[in-house]
Formats: C-alpha cells, sequence, structure tokens
C-alpha cells in the first residue's frame, strides 16, 4: 500500500540565495514494521569485537544461495571488475562528561556543528563553538547555567546553553589553551560505542570503534561493516587487477540508533546525515561498467542519494538535499549513467571538485536499487531502518539470510560478524 501526499522542498539557489518551493508528488510504503521483526537473542549481540579484525564470519547470499566463510576469504569471493565504495568516516568522541560537585554526572553527546557549520572548520576553531547535542541527566543541570571541567592539562573547558532545536539543545563550548576543538574532543571526549553493547567504552574501544581507513572526523557512529577490513586486505584489494576502490564520506549520525516507534514505516521520520563525493569517484562510478559493492549500509544510502540528487540536476534543481521519500517520486525515470553524468556536469560548472549534500534517504521495500549491486553489512536490529534496507535489498530472502545467521552461530550489530550480498 502507498499513501500519496504533497509536500515542499527548499532548494538554495548557487548565485543568488534565494529559495525555491518545489511541490512533489511523494509516495511512501505504508508497511507494517511489525513485519520486519526476528528473535534476536541477547546473547547474540556481539560486546566485543574479535580479536583479529578479518577473523569474523562472513554469511555469503546470491540469488539464494547461503554459505559461510571468514571475512578474509571476502578478495576470492568478488567477482571481477567489482568497485568496492567504502565511507572513510571517522568517529569522534563525542560524549562528554561533566561532574558537578554534587557528584552527578552530566552527558552531552555531540551531534553535529552548529557554528561554524562546517565540520573541519569546527574542528580546526580555538575557543568557542557551538553544537547540536543531546543531554542526559539534564535535570540536574538546571541549577549551575554553566559546567567546567579541565582537559588537555590545566585547559578551562565549559559548556552552556545557548538554544533549543526540536528534540535537541545548541550548547556553546568554550575553552582556554588555544587548542583546536579536535584536540578539545580527543582529550575530554568518549568514543560513543553503541547503547544496545550494554557497557561502557574501554581503551581498545578508541581503535576497534574505527575503521582501519577512517579519514574525514565526523560521525558519531562507526560504518560497522568496514570493522572487518585489515590494511593487508586493502592493500591486497588495492593492488588486484580484478578490484577497484572507491571512497565517499557519510557522517554517521545518532539517529541510526533511533528505533522505528510507529505502526507504519510511512510515518517514521528519518534523520538527516550530510555526506561529500569527490568529483573524481563520480567519474569511476559513471564509468564503471562492473558490479558496484557498498560496504556498508551508509555507503549504499550515500550511492543511491547520488542517483536522486543526479535527476534533481536533470530537472533543474540544485543537488543539496535528498528528502526521506524522494526515491519513490519515481522509480526510475532517468538510468544511473544519465543520473551521474548530470552531477558531474554540475560540478563542472559551478568549478566545484566536490559535491557537498545531505540525505534522509529512507531504503525500504518496495525500493529498487539504481547503483549498488552488492552489499557487506552487518547483522541489524529488529524493527530498524537498517533492516528494511536490507529487505529491501535481497527481498524477502532477508528472513532466510536471518534464520541462517542464528542458526550458524553468527554473531550480530555493530561489533558482529558480516555478510556480503548481492541484489
Amino acid at each position: 500500500m502507498f499513501i500519496i501526499v504533497n509536500y515542499c522542498l527548499f532548494f538554495l539557489a548557487p548565485i543568488h540565495c534565494k529559495y525555491f518551493c518545489v511541490s512533489l508528488q511523494t509516495m511512501k510504503p505504508d508497511i507494517l514494521i511489525d513485519d520486519y521483526t526476528y528473535a534476536l537473542p541477547d546473547e547474540r549481540i556481539a560486546r566485543y569485537p574479535e580479536a583479529v579484525r578479518d577473523r569474523s564470519k562472513l554469511l555469503y547470499y546470491n540469488k539464494g544461495a547461503l554459505a559461510s566463510y571468514r571475512f578474509a576469504e571476502l578478495p576470492n569471493l568478488l567477482p571481477d571488475n567489482t568497485l568496492l565504495v567504502f565511507n572513510n568516516t571517522r568517529v569522534i568522541p563525542a560524549r562528554m562528561l561533566f561532574s558537578k560537585p554534587s557528584g552527578a554526572v552530566i552527558e552531552i553527546f555531540c551531534l553535529e556543528p552548529v557554528v561554524p557549520a562546517n565540520y573541519e572548520q569546527c574542528f580546526g576553531t580555538t575557543g568557542s563553538c557551538v553544537w547540536k547535542c543531546t543531554v542526559g541527566n539534564l535535570k540536574r543541570w538546571k541549577d549551575q547555567a554553566v559546567l567546567q571541567k579541565t582537559v588537555a592539562g590545566e585547559n578551562t573547558l565549559t559548556a552552556e546553553i545557548v538554544g533549543k532545536y526540536e528534540d535537541y539543545l545548541h550548547i556553546k563550548f568554550g575553552w582556554t589553551g588555544g587548542l583546536p576543538f579536535t584536540q578539545v574532543l580527543e582529550a575530554g571526549g568518549v568514543i560513543p560505542i553503541p547503547p544496545y553493547l550494554k557497557r561502557e567504552a574501554e581503551g581498545q574501544d578508541t581503535v576497534r570503534y574505527q575503521t582501519v581507513y577512517a579519514r574525514h572526523k565526523g560521525s558519531v557512529a562507526a560504518p560497522t561493516a568496514g570493522l572487518h577490513f585489515t590494511d593487508d586486505m586493502l592493500n591486497e584489494l588495492k593492488y588486484s587487477e580484478k578490484i577497484r576502490l572507491g571512497e565517499v564520506t557519510l557522517h554517521v549520525g545518532a539517529g541510526t540508533f533511533r528505533p522505528v516507534k510507529t505502526p507504519t514505516i510511512g510515518t517514521h521520520v528519518m534523520h538527516s546525515e550530510p555526506f561529500s563525493v569527490s568529483r573524481e569517484m563520480l567519474a569511476q562510478l559513471q564509468q564503471h561498467t562492473g558490479p558496484v559493492m557498498a560496504v556498508g549500509t551508509t555507503s549504499a544510502r550515500t550511492l543511491e542519494s547520488l542517483y536522486c540528487l543526479g535527476v534533481q540536476c536533470i530537472e533543474g534543481k540544485k543537488p543539496a538535499q535528498v528528502a526521506q521519500w524522494e526515491p519513490y517520486n519515481d522509480i526510475k525515470k532517468y538510468d544511473s549513467r544519465q543520473a551521474l553524468a548530470a552531477l558531474i556536469q554540475y560540478l563542472d560548472d559551478c568549478q566545484l571538485n566536490t559535491l557537498y549534500a545531505a540525505t534522509q534517504i529512507l531504503l525500504a521495500p518496495p525500493y529498487r536499487f539504481k547503483i549498488v549491486n552488492g552489499l557487506v553489512t552487518n547483522f541489524h536490529q529488529p524493527q530498524s531502518t537498517l533492516l528494511l534496507l536490507i529487505a529491501a535489498f535481497v527481498g524477502n530472502d532477508w528472513r532466510r539470510i536471518y534464520d541462517y545467521a542464528l542458526t550458524h552461530d553468527f554473531r550480530f550489530l555493530s561489533y558482529g560478524d558480516a555478510s556480503l550480498l548481492w541484489s
């Protein structure tokens, strides 16, 4: 069943900085979230990672066939001329803990920068910045306007509430010592491991809850499919004659842990995440003739968002934001090569080397993937948007895949085992 609604999207014009209102007929997949659940025993959730990354198990699925391997065997399972696309985002120590004189601990979870809004500028700023945050134990903060702690030696870090936006607070951080904010975070923050691990972050998480190819800081959750790759495997793939590698950057938000609380997916509100893709990567995708494999759901969401942005370009709009239900507006009006070519032309016309955008895209049945043919991913929570993405990718066989994983001792969620899926 589908619900058809009207709404307006606003796009920032590149030259005159005016807003255009675009009316769209958008189709929402009105599916019951209860139809996308399974029994996940608590003991099957991996609380800690494997001692060696690529010793994790790997479930292989292709046209109904299922098999078990070790992740180290992945290179041998890829067909010739496969393009592997990685999300090179880096997790930041986004949990800031402040202790009050009473002993109460206030947790500030930094979600995304507000002033300055650009990630790189914010991480490089000295003295002060503002972030959109959630706050734990907020009721214990009200009697003290400014929180304070010492970081990186004798430097003082302060935090105060300067505004509110929907369910989030805007927190202004100030600090002494002339340090860039990235050093303040490293000194005063904690890596935000997923809440379902039911433990505090430990020393090993600083390294293991990070891909070996992580480069661009900004995520508050790891693109966990990439946690299985080692430097040795990447070198093997890099110098392989049959495999191609590419990278995108999508900063994963805390919304990735947000459960679907509505009976139907059509009324669930998806979070927005910023991403960037180089012109070189767009050209590589546009010219590639073999299968495209996304390493992780974040890479898949980025690649499928590119198709939507390319359609925006073709239709005379600025490629800036992919709305949640935009992919359902037209099942396949243009092919992926046309969409990617339009994005490349847009960058060339604007003399840009990198596309910067944001996406709310929610990939659920009956979505049909436009760019991605293969997917490396972990095993996801019941009734989650990530499980819906898997269902859209492999159809009803998602149940067979998860039943196989449960009966063959696979470990689940962020630190669990992986799967290699073909559509």
